[in-house]
C-alpha cells in the first residue's frame, strides 16, 4: 500500500490562505459606534415592566414617551397602588375600571457619560395623586415615588432602562400600614420610533 504525502509547500499555502481569509473577516465586523447625544433619548418607547411587591412579581409590556426632560406615561401602571387601597379584589377592580386610563410625567434631568457611552438620567419623581371611587365615597391617594438610582440610555443599542418605586402610599391623610414599596423595574426599553 502506497502512503500519500502532501508536499510542504502546499501545506504552508493553505494556511497562509487560511489566515489571510481569517484577517479580512475580522476586518468587516468592526464597525465604529456613534457617540450617544442627549437627543437621542427623545422618541417613543415600549419596554418590559416587571412590578415586584414583597414575592409577587408580575411582568407587563408598558409604553411611554420621552420628551427633552420628561418621561410621560399616558396611562401609570396603578392596579397595585389601588390593591394595597381597597383590599377587597372586586371593588378594587371597579375602581380601576371607573378610574380609567391615569397620566403620569416623571422629570429627569440628562448628561452625557461619554466614556460608556451612555446618557444616564437623574429623575425628580413627584408625588401621584389618585381618586379612588370605593362604595360610593372618594379615597384621596397619595403615592410617594421615588428613583433610587440613575437611569440610562445605552447607545449602543438605542435602549432605556431604569426604576421607580412606590415608597409611601397616604389615604385621606394617613400613612397606609402595614405597607410594602411597590418596584417598578424597566429593565429594557427599546425605541419604536
Amino acid at each position: 500500500m502506497k502512503k500519500f504525502t502532501v508536499p510542504r509547500f502546499l501545506i504552508a499555502a493553505l494556511i497562509v490562505m487560511t489566515g489571510l481569509v481569517l484577517s479580512s473577516c475580522l476586518n468587516d465586523d468592526r464597525q465604529e459606534i456613534p457617540p450617544v447625544k442627549l437627543e437621542d433619548v427623545k422618541g417613543s418607547y415600549k419596554g418590559k415592566l416587571i412590578i415586584v411587591q414583597g414575592n409577587i412579581k408580575k411582568e407587563k409590556i408598558q409604553d411611554f414617551k420621552v420628551k427633552k426632560d420628561t418621561i410621560s406615561f399616558a396611562e401609570f401602571p396603578v392596579e397595585e397602588i389601588v390593591k394595597n387601597v381597597v383590599k377587597d379584589p372586586v371593588k378594587a377592580e371597579a375602581a380601576l375600571k371607573t378610574m380609567g386610563k391615569i397620566p403620569y410625567d416623571l422629570k429627569y434631568t440628562a448628561s452625557v457619560n461619554t466614556a460608556n457611552n451612555v446618557v444616564e438620567l437623574v429623575f425628580a419623581p413627584k408625588t401621584l395623586e389618585l381618586k379612588i371611587p370605593v362604595d360610593g365615597a372618594i379615597k384621596n391617594t397619595s403615592v410617594v415615588l421615588a428613583a433610587k438610582q440613575k437611569g440610562f440610555f445605552v447607545g449602543m443599542d438605542q435602549s432605556l432602562r431604569y426604576a421607580l418605586v412606590a415608597d409611601k402610599i397616604t389615604v385621606d391623610g394617613t400613612a397606609l400600614a402595614p405597607y410594602e414599596a411597590i418596584n417598578y423595574n424597566f429593565p429594557f426599553c427599546i425605541k419604536t420610533n
